[in-house]
Parts: structure tokens; sequence; C-alpha cells
């Protein structure tokens, strides 16, 4: 995948989207064996040099429920994914996030991430957060 626009036509061939913007899409995910789901979010970004990539971003719980050190305690041994924050709704998240180079990436690599970062970020928010399913 080499543009936005295969990423979009392949997240919709895959999901059934619920925000679709020009450079972000939204779906969400079923996750194994419950009746969760777990949102994720895809958005194209750019750096200072113009490289591609792709954020793929899932969130997990307000930031006042999560422990800083713990974040980067996790961030450590984490092999997919990194532990980040961002607001939503002026409300910090910390949130479940994978940058993929544009120059690396393909369909079976953006299905590995998503499957690997949306449970993961789930597991975290049960393990939490005391107000059920939030993302």
């Amino acid at each position: 995948m080499e543009t936005f626009a295969e990423v979009r036509k392949h997240v919709m061939d895959n999901h059934k989207l619920f925000m679709d913007e020009p450079f972000q899409l939204g779906f969400e995910l079923e996750i194994d064996d419950s009746d969760r789901k777990q949102s994720v979010f895809l958005a194209e970004l750019k750096s200072s040099d113009n490289r591609r990539y792709l954020r793929v971003e899932t969130l997990i719980c307000p930031l006042e429920d999560f422990d800083a050190e713990k974040c980067l305690r996790i961030n450590l041994v984490l092999r997919v994914g990194y532990l980040a924050v961002g607001d939503l709704d002026s409300t910090a998240y910390v949130k479940m996030c994978a940058n993929l180079a544009y120059s690396s990436l393909d369909a079976d690599e953006l299905e590995y991430v998503i499957s690997h970062i949306a449970p993961m970020a789930d597991r975290m928010e049960q393990a939490l957060e005391t107000h059920g399913d939030i993302a």
C-alpha cells in the first residue's frame, strides 16, 4: 500500500467504518471470544522530511486511571505498538498506537498490527477501567 486511498479500500473491504474522513478512518474490531469491541482509528502522518506513515491507534482509558511510570515500563516490553497520551473531548487518554511506514506497508502487516494492538488495548482497558467498555 502506497497511499491512504489504498489503505481506505483495504479497510472498507475488511471492516465496517464508522468514521471516514479524507485522511482518517475509524472502525470497531470485535474482540475474539467476547462480546466486546475496540474502536480503531487510522490516520496518515507526515514527518518533517515528508515521509508518510500510517498511525493505528485505539483508546485504553483516561490518563487519570493509569500510572505514567507503568506506561513507560509497559512500552519497554511491547513488541508491537506503544502507549501514548492524547486528548479526547478535553480529557487525556492513554492510547495504544503504532506508526507504519508506507514504504513497507502491505495488507498483511496492517492486519497484523490491528489484530495485536486492539485486543491488547482491550485487555488493559478491562484491567483498568471499572466503568465498562469505553473504547
